[in-house]
């Protein structure tokens, strides 16, 4: 990671009223670039994002976004600051159409200047502007949710698991646009799909009950025997 880092976590712990899900989790995500965050189901991946967004109130630790400390703002108050989130559900508008939930996105650029960049950069999206989100594939849904996303103009984009439930060779399309993404913005992918993610990142951390039990390049984690460890049911 050789730019510096846009985000900064430290010692972040976080849960569910009594129930503590985080413990002492700390990560660093570059200014450009994909990190990867693998993991069990259960294992404390979304719940993690929730936490860098707002969604949860740590319960310690710092949160640090372009140097300035955000654990006590709200989501809104982050979103101001840069970050995008793509959540694994409830992504998007089901009863809206795909241009209305593409107008959504828009609220931080009146002009709409950032339409044109999407369509192109997802031309499925341009074939069904006036479809029901709601009937659109699983492929076509990540991609709208992505879509959206990219035109609040985040420098810091969180999406929990981009891929599931997508055809293998609309997964490729999706994986090619997140590389592309990750040359211009930060990137946290937490994903399933191991291969995808590790090539898709620079450097990844893998959580194993809440806590961070592997991290490094990459390449590194690929090439790790204990990686299968953690992430076996």
């Amino acid at each position: 990671m050789s730019d510096a880092a846009f985000l900064d976590v430290a010692g972040l712990s976080a849960g569910y009223g009594r129930s503590q899900a985080l413990f002492a989790v700390s990560l660093k995500v570059p200014a450009r670039g994909a990190v990867a965050v693998l993991g069990r189901n259960g294992a404390g991946k979304s719940t993690l994002l929730k936490a860098l967004f707002g969604e949860l109130p740590p319960m310690a630790g710092t949160i640090h976004l372009d140097g300035a400390a955000v654990e006590g703002e709200r989501a809104e108050q982050r979103v101001r600051r840069g970050i995008g989130y793509v959540p694994q559900e409830h992504a998007i508008f089901t009863k809206l159409t795909v241009r209305e939930n593409l107008l959504l996105g828009c609220v931080r650029q009146p002009d709409r200047s950032g339409m044109d960049y999407v369509l192109d950069f997802f031309p499925k999206l341009a074939q069904r502007l006036q479809q029901t989100a709601g009937t659109l594939s699983g492929g076509e849904r990540k991609m709208l949710a992505i879509g959206r996303a990219v035109l609040g103009r985040p420098r810091l984009l969180m999406l929990d698991e981009p891929t599931e439930g997508v055809w293998v060779g609309v997964i490729e399309e999706i994986a090619g646009r997140l590389k592309q993404l990750s040359r211009e913005m930060a990137l946290i992918l937490v994903e399933q799909h191991i291969e995808l993610a590790l090539e898709v990142a620079s450097h990844a951390y893998v959580m194993d009950r809440g806590h961070v039990a592997l991290e490094g390049p990459a390449a590194s984690v690929r090439s790790d025997p204990r990686l299968m460890h953690h992430l076996a049911p």
